[in-house]
C-alpha cells in the first residue's frame, strides 16, 4: 500500500524530488512496507573527489540530496545520506593557485589522491584528507547530515572484493555495454591515452566523478579493473592476462616497467574503472537518488551507461536528475589565491549558512544560478530579509515559504541565526568605517535605531563578521571607505548659494533626525525642500529633476566627507563619522 506522506509544501521542487523518492523506495520492497516505521532505509548519494579545492559547483552535489533526503526525514522515515570520498581516483594534474604546491608535485600524477602528500605546510597526513577536510567544516556550519565512505578504505580493505570479482567474470557483457557508445575504434594505446584525456577533462570541469575511463582494451581484451602499480604506485598499467578460475591477474607498468602477476581474490591495490565503479555502487549501496552534472548526463556519458552496467551487478539505476552549473558573480583576492574555484568555505566567510542554504532550495536542480562575491551580495540580502520578513507576517508564496524553510531549518533543527539581523549593506558600511575598531562599530550600530539600541555586537552576529569578512576580502582597498582628515576649505569656499543653502538644512536637522531611518529622510528631504516641496513628499508627487538634485546633493556630500563621488550609504556614513565630525567637515 502507497504511504508517500506528502508535504504541506507540495509547490517546490524537493517535495516532488521526496514523493518520487518515497515511492520508488516503497516499488522496491513490494509488500513490507506498511507503515513509515517498517519502510526500508531511504538511501541517497553524493560523490566528491577531493583532487583539489572543492568547489561551489561541487556542492551542488551535495545540497541536492541532503535537501531531498531533509524533507524525507521531515515526514519520518530513515534516510542515509552517503557521501563517497573518491579518494582512491588518480592525481590527474598539478592544479594551478594553490599555495605550497609546484610543478615537482607532477612525479605524483598517476598514483590515488591519499598516495600523494598535502600541500607544504598542512597538518593532514595526503593529499585528499588536506581537500577533504575544509569540505567536511564547510558542510556541518550548513547542517548536512552525511554518511562519508572513503573509496580508498572500501578498496584496500577488500570490501568490494566480491564486486571486483563479478565485474571481471563478466567483463565482456560490459564492454558490449560500452561498445555500444564508441564512436570508433581506436588502437589500444590511443584508446588509454582517450580514456585519459576525458578523465582529465571531467575531473578539470568539477563534476566530483572520478573520470570518464572505461577500462582497458589490450591485446589481452577488455578488462574494467586498473591495478595501482606496486612499483612506482601509479595506475599506467595494462592488465595482460586474466584467469577466471585462479583468479590470477598479470600487469605491467607502462610508466617504470614493474610487472606481476597476483591473485585477484587477495589483491586490493587497484579499483574499477569509473563507468563500472559508479554503477557498482549504486548497487552495492541500494542508493534511490543521486543527481549529476551535465557532462555526465549527456548521451554515451556514465549516468547512461551506468544505467545498463548496474543491472550487471543486480542493482537499478537511481532517480538522477542532472544540476545545472554553479557561477560566480565577482571575486577579489580570493580568485589568485585559489585558481578560480572558490569554495563553500570561502562562501561561508562572507554569508551565513542559511543564506547559501537558499541559493541552492530555491533554484531547480537544472537551473544555473550565481553566488555573490561582488556588490551583488548586498542585494541578496535585501531580498532574503525582505522574503524574511514576508514568511514572518504570514504573505510569502508557498514555493518561497518551503525554500526559506530549508534554509533556516533541517529536520534536526533550526540552524544557528543572528539574534538581530540588520541589513547587510550596513552592517558591511560600518565594517569598512571603522576598520576593526570594535568599540567605534558597536557606537554607530546603537545609533541605528535609539528606541531599541544594539546591547553588543554579539548581538548582530554572525552576520557583522560575515559583512567585516566581504569588505575585507572582497572589497578593494582603493574602494575602501577613508574618512577626511580636515574639512576641504577650497571646495567648501566653491560652493554656490544653492549648495550651501542644502549644505546648511542637513545641519539643522542633524541633532533632529539623528538615527539611520531620520537621517534616511533627512539627505532625501533636503533638495525636496531647496525646490519648495515637503519633506515628506512621495516621488509621484515630485518633478523628475528632484532624483536629479538629490544625486548631485549625494556627491557633493560624498566629496566633502570621503573624497570621492560615491562611498557607503550616506545615513550610515553620517552615524559612522558621528555628529561632531560631520559638522566639522561640513564647514560648521
Amino acid at each position: 500500500m502507497p504511504i508517500v506522506a506528502q508535504s504541506t509544501e507540495t509547490t517546490d521542487w524537493v517535495s516532488r524530488f521526496a514523493d518520487e523518492v518515497i515511492e520508488e523506495s516503497e516499488r522496491r520492497a513490494p509488500g513490507a512496507v506498511t507503515s513509515v516505521a517498517t519502510a526500508p532505509v531511504v538511501v541517497v548519494a553524493s560523490g566528491l573527489s577531493p583532487s583539489g579545492p572543492i568547489h561551489l559547483g561541487n556542492l551542488r552535489e551535495v545540497m541536492t540530496p541532503h535537501l531531498v533526503a531533509d524533507e524525507v526525514r521531515r515526514r519520518g522515515y530513515r534516510v542515509r545520506h552517503l557521501i563517497s570520498w573518491d579518494d582512491y581516483d588518480r592525481y590527474r594534474k598539478v592544479p594551478a593557485g594553490i599555495a605550497g604546491v609546484d610543478e615537482s608535485w607532477a612525479e605524483h600524477i598517476g598514483k590515488p589522491l591519499t598516495s600523494v602528500p598535502a600541500p607544504k605546510g598542512s597538518a593532514f597526513p595526503n593529499w585528499a584528507e588536506h581537500f577533504k577536510a575544509a569540505m567536511v567544516e564547510s558542510l556541518a556550519e550548513l547542517g548536512v547530515e552525511f554518511d562519508g565512505i572513503s573509496q580508498t578504505v572500501q578498496y584496500t580493505s577488500g570490501v568490494y572484493r566480491e564486486q571486483v570479482l563479478h565485474a571481471m567474470k563478466h567483463r565482456g557483457d560490459i564492454d558490449a555495454i560500452l561498445d555500444q557508445y564508441r564512436t570508433k575504434k581506436a588502437p589500444a594505446k590511443k584508446q588509454q591515452q582517450k580514456a585519459v584525456d576525458e578523465a582529465e577533462l571531467e575531473a578539470e570541469e568539477g563534476s566530483g566523478a572520478a573520470g570518464e575511463d572505461d577500462g582497458s582494451a589490450g591485446s589481452a581484451g577488455y578488462f574494467p579493473y586498473k591495478p595501482y602499480c606496486g612499483g612506482c604506485g601509479k595506475d599506467l598499467t595494462t592488465v595482460t592476462a586474466y584467469d577466471d578460475d585462479t583468479t590470477e591477474l598479470t600487469y605491467t607498468c607502462t610508466e617504470c616497467g614493474f610487472a606481476e602477476t597476483v591473485r585477484l581474490s587477495e589483491f586490493n591495490r587497484g579499483k574499477l574503472v569509473w563507468k563500472v565503479d559508479w554503477p557498482m555502487r549504486w548497487a552495492y549501496e541500494g542508493v534511490i537518488f543521486e543527481p549529476s552534472g551535465v557532462d555526465h548526463s549527456s548521451p554515451g556519458s556514465s549516468f547512461q551507461v551506468g544505467g545498463q552496467i548496474v543491472g550487471i551487478f543486480g542493482g537499478e539505476q537511481p532517480i538522477g536528475p542532472m544540476y545545472a552549473f554553479v557561477g560566480i558573480s565577482g571575486m577579489a583576492k580570493m580568485s589568485s589565491s585559489r585558481g578560480g574555484v572558490p569554495t563553500p568555505a570561502d562562501a561561508l566567510k562572507i554569508m551565513e549558512p542559511q543564506i547559501l542554504r537558499w541559493l541552492y532550495a530555491r533554484r531547480r536542480p537544472n537551473q544555473s544560478f550565481k553566488i555573490a562575491f561582488d556588490q551583488e551580495i548586498q542585494r541578496l540580502y535585501d531580498e532574503w530579509d525582505k522574503l524574511d520578513g514576508k514568511v514572518a507576517d504570514g504573505s510569502a508564496l508557498p514555493g518561497d515559504i518551503a525554500a526559506h524553510s530549508r534554509a533556516v531549518r533541517t529536520a534536526g533543527g533550526e540552524l544557528p541565526r543572528t539574534p538581530r539581523p540588520l541589513p547587510y549593506r550596513t552592517l558591511a558600511s560600518v565594517a569598512d568605517i571603522t576598520a576593526g575598531h570594535e568599540d567605534q562599530a558597536l557606537r554607530i550600530l546603537k545609533e541605528l535605531d535609539p528606541e531599541s539600541p544594539l546591547g553588543s555586537v554579539d548581538e548582530a552576529r554572525p552576520r557583522y563578521d560575515k559583512a567585516e569578512a566581504w569588505i575585507n576580502t572582497q572589497v578593494p582597498a582603493d574602494q575602501r571607505t577613508v574618512v577626511r582628515g580636515e574639512p576641504d576649505a577650497e571646495l567648501l569656499k566653491s560652493l554656490d548659494e544653492a549648495s550651501q543653502q542644502s549644505v546648511r538644512l542637513l545641519l539643522d536637522g542633524l541633532a533632529e533626525h539623528w538615527s539611520l531611518d531620520g537621517l534616511t529622510h533627512l539627505v532625501y528631504g533636503v533638495p525636496k525642500v531647496q525646490a519648495g516641496f515637503s519633506a515628506d513628499a512621495t516621488p509621484k508627487e515630485l518633478p523628475p529633476e528632484i532624483k536629479t538634485a538629490q544625486r548631485t546633493f549625494f556627491a557633493l556630500l560624498y566629496h566633502l566627507l570621503v573624497g570621492r563621488d560615491t562611498g557607503p550609504r550616506l545615513p550610515t556614513l553620517l552615524l559612522a563619522v558621528g555628529q561632531e565630525r560631520v559638522r566639522l567637515l561640513l564647514g560648521e
